[in-house]
């Protein structure tokens, strides 16, 4: 076997478990059969390609969890995968017991991943009835909402229905979310996270945690205190829309506020989401962002496109946050590396405060400060 198909079959074989786990997070009890489909399957070629190269397999789903939970992955991974940092890699947080967002990301990109459907179902369904309606604002209703509410009681998802803006995706927003689960519950009551909104999860010594990257790096912080059962229940929204959909869209509308502040013009999620943000400044040139909160860059950069070009722009830019670069060495040089040769040139990569920083330059202006993500 050559080393690209060594590659390539070692990440087929990452894609395959990822998913297998991130489906097995989303049970809600004891099915029949005992475990997803797609779990089995990534299991059971996981041992195979184990016993192939003869090394320790997991003796069962549990322990295979367990591995993902307890131990980095180069330390019981079979495959190798070059240009992938992945040896302080734990797909499964050892504090919250559900997969990381790397994980998420791996399972992303598989092949009709459970994670993908949910997302582009229904961002698909909230963009078709936008435009069917002709009712762009509907559309930028929809995706403020997901950013700055992933916390509803039933009451709340209810009254939704008569906001002159989202009674046309009432529908649709009702499926983004769901029921808490017992894990979002201690003391009686759910917390939420003061920076992002979502609920913290509680652990054995008292404390949280917050599944979102962009807030675990900090020193968490609770906010409300919600009964589960008040106001019609409580809801929140998917793990994969959280994920991909509130934690890039903290950054996107935070970028917003700091450019609007210098006194530049935006347009968020210009003509049905062609990108994230359209930026007008003073001299009329125009740049179209878009914003990915990702911690693989070599997954980033391999999904990554040209922007679409209407609006048009005179840069197309791809904004990750600053904190990413600082976590994982060589993000940049890893992200042009995987980069697709047809996108090269086409796009640039730069954090949110670089964006800020050129921003201020375009203006004449050596303001200091500025949004920190």
């Amino acid at each position: 076997m050559s080393a690209e198909q060594e590659r390539g079959e070692a990440e087929r074989m990452l894609r395959l478990v990822a998913t297998g786990l991130v489906r097995l997070s989303q049970l809600r009890g004891p099915g029949d059969p005992v475990y997803p489909d797609a779990t089995q399957a990534a299991y059971n070629h996981l041992v195979l390609g184990c016993l192939r190269l003869g090394k320790p397999a997991p003796g069962s789903v549990p322990e295979l969890a367990r591995w993902a939970c307890e131990k980095p992955l180069a330390e019981w991974w079979p495959f190798g995968l070059p240009d992938e940092e992945t040896g302080g890699l734990r797909l499964v947080d050892p504090d919250t017991a559900v997969p990381v967002q790397e994980c998420l990301e791996w399972a992303i990109s598989a092949p009709d991943p459970a994670a993908e459907q949910i997302e582009n179902e229904l961002l698909g369904e909230a963009l078709t009835l936008s435009r069917a309606a002709k009712d762009p604002d509907a559309y930028t209703a929809f995706r403020r909402l997901l950013i700055e509410r992933p916390v509803l009681t039933g009451a709340e998802i209810a009254l939704l229905g008569s906001n002159l803006d989202l009674a046309l995706l009432h529908a649709t927003v009702k499926r983004c979310y769901e029921p808490v689960t017992e894990a979002h519950v201690g003391n009686g009551h759910c917390t939420t996270c003061a920076r992002c909104g979502c609920l913290l999860v509680p652990l054995r010594d008292g404390g949280y945690a917050c599944q979102l990257d962009r807030c675990r790096r900090e020193t968490v912080r609770a906010g409300r205190r919600i009964a589960p059962s008040a106001s019609g229940g409580l809801y929140h929204l998917t793990r994969p829309l959280r994920t991909f959909i509130t934690g890039p869209g903290l950054a996107e509308t935070g970028l917003e506020a700091e450019l609007a502040g210098l006194g530049i013009q935006v347009r968020m999620w210009p003509n049905y989401d062609a990108y994230d943000l359209h930026i007008t400044l003073p001299g009329g040139s125009v740049w179209a962002v878009d914003v990915k909160d990702r911690a693989n860059p070599a997954l980033l950069a391999r999904g990554t496109t040209p922007l679409r070009g209407d609006p048009p722009y005179d840069r197309g830019l791809l904004i990750v946050p600053a904190y990413r670069f600082q976590e994982r060495d060589g993000y940049r040089e890893v992200f042009l590396h995987h980069l697709p040769e047809e996108t090269g040139g086409r796009i640039e990569l730069l954090t949110d405060k670089e964006l800020l920083c050129q921003a201020r330059a375009a203006l004449g202006t050596t303001k200091k400060g500025g949004w920190n993500a």
